[in-house]
């Protein structure tokens, strides 16, 4: 064995690696020396401690070094299985290509041929359950930080502008339809679709209940995680393409879909989420000091208190906090609420195995001093002589056979009752359809939770001219997975009102391109 040296071929660092080197018999020829193995690029991050007394974002992103090092990990298969993963069908090779090869101004015109938000999707996707899950490179090592990558494109893009030569990222506007569509909602999937049909030529109002835009996105994800500044760029992106918003509106007591048909809405898309809170149906839930995840996030995101005084929207946090639940919106809710100064205990009845939150987020929750009382499960809240939570009683938990969810049951043991002293409990176990809207739109069919029912492949519903798509028709999903709703809603409008066929299945594939087909095909 020898060593040589060999330069990375995006960064043009040099690293000294083993060459195996084998006598040669015969005319066979010497084994190809094996690349060497970079390992995963991580990101950098605020410390631990200072991050848990700030809203500041708690990741910093890469820098144009760390993500062309990145990108040189990507193996550049011919049968690229990454994109299977991605819902609205970014052709992702080619971003990851022109990174490595120091363009992301390439890479982020490329983003943007299929994608309006890419400095939201890399920072919220679940990119290691989706494009990062199906990775070759993650076969034997951890695979390319497609997430990653996509952010820094996006905030090269947003750090350099869109002039001179970047202004391949601004797209193409076709001619003026004269058709008009009103689009219901402004989180991800109303936002996309407006997007793509005021690209696509037509007239497009977006009407959205609360003050400002963004739907979730605003409200639901935490500052320090997603910051406003960013998300109001994308809105602001969409508004560039001639979208109208129109604020405060909200559908079904401001206005009803069928007086928006009637006023000349050509065709509708319904993208209102599903915003409804869940509760356990315990006692002592309607104490004071008792929240949804829905409530104390929209106080502490929309209204700013957690910039109270200078904002006069306080929220009662206490000293001690539980929050129950354990998915991506109840870890927003315990960071948050560690950050407004109090102690947060997240109760799961099951192991950090089964919860669904993001990976990284629940790391992020245990280093900044989230404690988790796992295998629990809350059986009533009480309260103190003026009706406010003192504590929180839980019952201990092991876990059983799976149930529907592929996940091992929760079953509770006898006796183990046990009480934990809190201030304030916040409720984070999923969310439901809002029937304001759906209970005063006529002819519209619905699921028995409340959600509406809209062909799988369309998005069409059975009310004529009008579509739906993300969480008011999936229930509580990702922002990812709403984009592509986004997209798809925008695509059978288009047909729709130029009088063509509604895409089948098939067709609907076809129209992600040809790098999503020869994903498909491998």
């Amino acid at each position: 064995m020898r060593l040589r040296r060999m330069r990375l071929r995006a960064t043009g660092r040099w690293l000294q690696v083993s060459e195996v080197t084998q006598t040669v018999h015969g005319d066979r020829p010497a084994r190809k020396p094996k690349a060497p193995k970079i390992p995963r690029t991580d990101m950098p991050c605020q410390p631990a401690a200072q991050r848990a007394a700030n809203f500041e974002e708690v990741t910093l992103g890469y820098d144009s070094d760390m993500a062309m090092l990145e990108a040189s990990r990507c193996l550049l298969c011919k049968k690229p299985k990454c994109v299977l993963g991605c819902p609205v069908g970014i052709d992702i090779p080619a971003v990851v290509r022109m990174i490595a090869a120091g363009d992301p101004a390439g890479a982020i015109a490329k983003l943007k041929e299929t994608t309006s938000f890419p400095a939201v999707c890399g920072r919220v996707c679940p990119q290691e359950e989706q494009c990062e899950q199906l990775c070759v490179l993650g076969v034997k090592q951890e695979p390319v930080a497609i997430g990653r990558l996509e952010r820094y494109a996006a905030d090269w893009e947003f750090a350099h502008g869109t002039t001179g030569e970047d202004a391949a990222t601004t797209p193409q506007i076709a001619p003026r339809k004269g058709k008009h569509v009103g689009v219901v909602g402004s989180g991800p999937a109303g936002l996309t679709c407006a997007g793509e049909l005021a690209k696509m030529g037509y007239d497009v109002t977006l009407y959205e209940a609360l003050h400002k835009p963004g739907g979730v996105l605003v409200y639901g994800i935490p500052e320090f995680r997603l910051p406003k500044a960013i998300v109001a760029r994308e809105c602001e992106y969409v508004e560039s393409l001639g979208v109208k918003f129109k604020m405060d509106h909200v559908i079904g007591r401001t206005l009803t879909v069928d007086q928006m048909l009637a006023d000349g809405h050509d065709a509708i898309f319904l993208a209102n989420g599903a915003g409804l809170p869940s509760f356990m149906n315990i006692p002592g839930e309607n104490l004071n000091g008792v929240y949804s995840a829905n409530e104390f996030l929209t106080r502490s995101n929309l209204m700013k208190a957690y910039r109270f005084p200078e904002y006069d929207t306080p929220i009662a946090v206490g000293k001690r906090v539980a929050v129950i639940g354990g998915g991506n919106v109840a870890m927003d809710a315990a960071r948050t609420a560690l950050r407004l100064g109090a102690e947060v205990h997240l109760i799961y009845r099951r192991t950090l195995d089964e919860m669904p939150a993001r990976t990284e987020e629940i790391h992020h929750a245990e280093e900044e001093g989230i404690v988790f009382d796992l295998l629990a499960n809350p059986t009533q809240i009480i309260g103190d002589e003026d009706g406010w939570v003192k504590e929180i009683e839980v019952i201990d938990m092991e876990l059983g056979e799976p149930d529907a969810s592929g996940r091992r049951r929760p079953v509770p043991l006898e006796g183990s009752e046990r009480r934990i002293p809190v201030d304030v409990v916040i409720v984070s176990v999923g969310t439901n359809a809002n029937p304001l809207l759906t209970k005063s739109t006529s002819g519209l069919d619905l699921t028995k939770w409340g959600n509406i029912v809209a062909d799988e492949h369309t998005l069409a519903t059975s009310k004529e001219r009008v579509f739906a798509g993300g969480d008011i028709v999936t229930g509580a999903a990702t922002v990812i997975l709403a984009m592509g709703a986004g997209k798809t809603g925008a695509r059978s409008i288009d047909r729709y009102l130029q009088g063509e066929p509604l895409l089948t299945a098939e067709e609907e594939e076809a129209v992600k391109g040809p790098s999503h087909q020869t994903a498909v095909a491998s």
